[in-house]
C-alpha cells in the first residue's frame, strides 16, 4: 500500500460538517444527554492551541482532560510514535519488549522512595481497579476508603470508590467502599478555621472512620495526592504524612491516585512529593497509580507503580488480572519521547516556576477584582477558581453536580475571547499544558479576566 493510499483512508474526516452530521449519527458520549449534545469540532490542534471547525483559534486551558502535558503535536511525541510503529506496531503482554521495559524503567526512576515495579494498564480507571485488587490480595481484607470529593475512574469498582456525583446512578457495585470527609478548608466539614485545624481535625475523623469500620477489615485508603476534578483542593501540610501514619500503625495499604497530578502538573514529578513527615522525610505510598501525562495522553496508557512488599506476594503468587493491550509499544514510545522531553528540557522547573510567578499571583488579582471568584487554589499548572454567588455564604455560583446560566455564560465568553476553560460545577479550572509560556499563560488570564468583566461578575 503506498504512502497516498494510506492518506486516502482519512481523507473524509477532514470534512468538519461530516464529522459532526456522523458524530450526531453514531457516536455515543460519556457522561451526557445524548439527544441535548452539540460538541465542539475540533480541526486541528498545536502547542498551547486547538481551532475549532470554523478555524476560530482557542488557547486551551483544559489540555483536553487535564493530559495533554506537552501540549498538541509535540514533535518528539509524534515522532517516537512513528518510529515505534515503523517496526513493530503490538505485541502481547506475556512477551518482554524493549521499549515497555524502557518506560517502566523512567517511570521507577521518577517515583518516590523504593516503587520500582510497573503494572501497565489502558487508563487511570483501570489502574485504580488494579491497585485495588492488589491491596484487597495483599491484605486479605475487604474495604476501601476514600473521601467524597474524588475522582477515580468510570469502570464498576473505580467510579464507586468515586465520591463525586457521577458515582450516584452507578451506585450499585458499592460493596466494601467507604467515603468519608478530606480536609477542604474553604468548605470545611469540620468548622475549621486555620490549615492546621483542618488537618488535625480531618485525621482526627479518619481515624474515627477506621475504629468504626474495624482496621482489620480496611485493604486500602485510595486518596488522590491533589484532588482534580473535584476541585484542585491542596492537602494542608501534615495531612498525607498523617494518613501515612494511619495506615501504618492498621496495616492498611496506601494507594496514591497521580492520574491527573503526575509527570509534572504540579511542580513536582508527583504531587504526593509535596509532602513531607514531621522530620522531613518524604512521604511514600505503597502503590501509586498514573495515567495521562505519562505520555501526554497521545496513545491510551496508565498504570500502577508498586513496592517491594506488595510485589513480593506476588513473587510465587500468580497475580490474578491482566490486560489485552498493558503495555502497548506504540503508548510507551509516548511515554518514553514525553518523560525525556519532561527532563531533557527542565520543564518541572518550568511548571513550578509559572505556578508560582505567573498562575498564583495573576489568578488573585482577578479574585481581588471579581467579586464571583470565591477562592483561588492550586500549583503549579493545576489551579481552581471557586465561583460565588456571594462571598459572605459561599454559596457556589453553580450547584453541586450542576451547571447555571451563569457559568455557562462565562464559558461562552472565554470561547468567544479565544481561550477554551475547564469548567466543573461553579468551578473554572485552570489547567494548561505544562509547555504553555509565560506569555500564553498570561494571555490565558487576561481572557478569562475579560469574560467575567463581560458577564458582569466584576
Amino acid at each position: 500500500m503506498t504512502s497516498s493510499q494510506q492518506y486516502s483512508d482519512l481523507a473524509n474526516t477532514h470534512d468538519a460538517d461530516r464529522a459532526y452530521e456522523l458524530d450526531r449519527a453514531h457516536v455515543f458520549h460519556s457522561w451526557s444527554a445524548q439527544a441535548e449534545l452539540n460538541p465542539m469540532v475540533i480541526s486541528k490542534a498545536e502547542g498551547s492551541y486547538v481551532w475549532n471547525s470554523a478555524g476560530h483559534r482557542m488557547l486551551d486551558f483544559t489540555s483536553q482532560l487535564v493530559y495533554t502535558n506537552l501540549g498538541h503535536q509535540h514533535p518528539r511525541v509524534v515522532a517516537a510514535i512513528q518510529e515505534q510503529a515503523a517496526t513493530l506496531c503490538t505485541v502481547a503482554p506475556p512477551y518482554a519488549n524493549g521499549t515497555r521495559s524502557e518506560a517502566a524503567r523512567l517511570i521507577a526512576s521518577h517515583t518516590p522512595g523504593d516503587l520500582n515495579y510497573v503494572f501497565f494498564t489502558n487508563g487511570g480507571a483501570d489502574a485504580n481497579e488494579h491497585a485495588i485488587r492488589m491491596a484487597r490480595l495483599h491484605t486479605g481484607r475487604t474495604k476501601v476508603l476514600s473521601t467524597y470529593r474524588s475522582y477515580h475512574g468510570g469502570t464498576h469498582l473505580a467510579v464507586n470508590v468515586t465520591g463525586d456525583p457521577r458515582r450516584w446512578p452507578n451506585d450499585n457495585g458499592s460493596a466494601g467502599t467507604v467515603h468519608f470527609f478530606g480536609p477542604f478548608l474553604y468548605r470545611s466539614m469540620f468548622n475549621a478555621t486555620t490549615e492546621q485545624e483542618e488537618c488535625e481535625r480531618a485525621l482526627a475523623h479518619l481515624e474515627q472512620v477506621i475504629a468504626l469500620e474495624g482496621p482489620s477489615t480496611i485493604a486500602a485508603i485510595i486518596l488522590e495526592a491533589i484532588p482534580g476534578t473535584a476541585g484542585i483542593m491542596v492537602p494542608p501540610p501534615g495531612y498525607l504524612a498523617g494518613v501515612r501514619e494511619l495506615c501504618d500503625r492498621n496495616g492498611i495499604v496506601m494507594i496514591i491516585d497521580e492520574v491527573m497530578t503526575g509527570f509534572g502538573r504540579t511542580g513536582t514529578w508527583f504531587g504526593v512529593q509535596q509532602a513531607t513527615t514531621s522530620d522531613g522525610s518524604p512521604v511514600v505510598p505503597d502503590l501509586i497509580t498514573f495515567a495521562k501525562g505519562v505520555n501526554s495522553g497521545y496513545v491510551p496508557l496508565g498504570g500502577v507503580a508498586i513496592s517491594p512488599e506488595i510485589y513480593e506476594t506476588f513473587a510465587h503468587r500468580s497475580y490474578p488480572g491482566g490486560l489485552t493491550y498493558s503495555g502497548h509499544p506504540l503508548a510507551c514510545a509516548a511515554a518514553i519521547a514525553t518523560i525525556r522531553t519532561l527532563e531533557d528540557d527542565h520543564i518541572i522547573e518550568h511548571v513550578a516556576r509559572l505556578g508560582d510567578e505567573v498562575f498564583r499571583p495573576g489568578l488573585r488579582e482577578l479574585a481581588e477584582k471579581h467579586d464571583v471568584i470565591g477562592e483561588v487554589r492550586g500549583t503549579g499548572v493545576f489551579w481552581a477558581i471557586e465561583l460565588v454567588k456571594d462571598r459572605a455564604t459561599r454559596e457556589p455560583l453553580a450547584p453541586y453536580g450542576g451547571t447555571s446560566k451563569e457559568v455557562g455564560a462565562i464559558a461562552k465568553a472565554c470561547q468567544s475571547g479565544g481561550l477554551l476553560p475547564f469548567v466543573n460545577f461553579n468551578r473554572i479550572h485552570t489547567v494548561p499544558p505544562l509547555t504553555v509560556t509565560e506569555d500564553e499563560a498570561r494571555e490565558g488570564l487576561q481572557i478569562l479576566d475579560s469574560a467575567l468583566s463581560a458577564c458582569g461578575t466584576a
